[in-house]
């Protein structure tokens, strides 16, 4: 059997940026996976809290210029890629001077949420599905970690179903306990939209929240993973009313957390 092809995509990861638990599982999912024999792509948003010199970025131009739509708005989007020093991992970095260029990541030196984080994530959904097609590297597995993934599995299901590059691919989302209280502004149904998607598709982004990210990517993932902590009673609401349809996926968090996560994949590869 070929190497098992793993794609990752989530908020952040050690060592560049480690705010919350995804940046520690990013870390030390993907290495584990290499050392087990697997190929690994990982994808991160490039916020401008991130050190470009010390973390040694560098533009990758044959994967940038790519224009990704959000809504009516085109953006330039701008792939840079550095290494992790002490594994032999490579990160590839979603960039874009209007959403990642300012020294902060959600929220801003006031402590106040970004209005567009929005359309940031959209961006990032799209741009990692873009470049990864332009890589024209197959996964079997796309990996989406928090609430910023959370449009990938639709897309998946929708847009890039026939796509010779993600026709295979099953889609695992891990849930977080990251919530915020905050509303998106405008149109979020218009900004997510891509070919082959309607209205009915994006009902749970209607409520322009944490929460609607969070349906969504549940909606439209092959299997659901939640993160080892204690969720709101919001998060646990919404973890039982996947439950009732779904099957929720357990895996280790112990020292089997690589044995469990590969066997995870390669039922849903299989």
């Amino acid at each position: 059997m070929s190497k098992l092809r793993i794609l990752y995509a989530a908020t952040e990861i050690d060592p560049f940026l480690n705010t919350t638990k995804v940046a520690e599982l990013l870390r030390r999912l993907p290495a584990g996976m290499q050392e087990m024999g697997c190929e690994i792509r990982i994808f991160v948003p490039r916020f401008g809290i991130i050190n470009e010199r010390k973390n040694r970025l560098h533009e990758v131009v044959r994967l940038s210029g790519i224009n990704i739509a959000v809504g009516d708005d085109e953006k330039p989007l701008v792939i840079k890629v550095a290494s992790i020093p002490t594994a032999k991992l490579q990160v590839y970095f979603i960039d874009n001077e209007d959403y990642f260029h300012r020294k902060s990541a959600l929220v801003d030196k006031d402590d106040h949420f970004h209005a567009d984080n929005d359309e940031r994530a959209i961006f990032f959904c799209k741009g990692v599905l873009e470049t990864v097609k332009k890589l024209g590297w197959s996964p079997n597995i796309v990996h989406c970690s928090d609430w910023m993934t959370g449009l990938i599995p639709l897309y998946l299901k929708t847009t890039y179903k026939k796509d010779p590059v993600f026709k295979d691919a099953k889609s695992v989302f891990s849930i977080y306990n990251n919530e915020f209280p905050e509303k998106f502004e405008g149109n979020i149904l218009e900004k997510a939209k891509m070919l082959d998607i309607d209205d009915q598709m994006l009902n749970s982004l209607k409520t322009a929240d944490f929460s609607g990210f969070v349906k969504i990517g549940m909606d439209y993932a092959d299997t659901v993973v939640r993160s080892d902590e204690d969720f709101s009673d919001n998060l646990n609401g919404m973890f039982q009313e996947y439950a009732s349809r779904k099957t929720l996926s357990q895996v280790a968090t112990d020292e089997n957390l690589h044995s469990s996560y590969l066997a995870l994949y390669n039922e849903l590869a299989n």
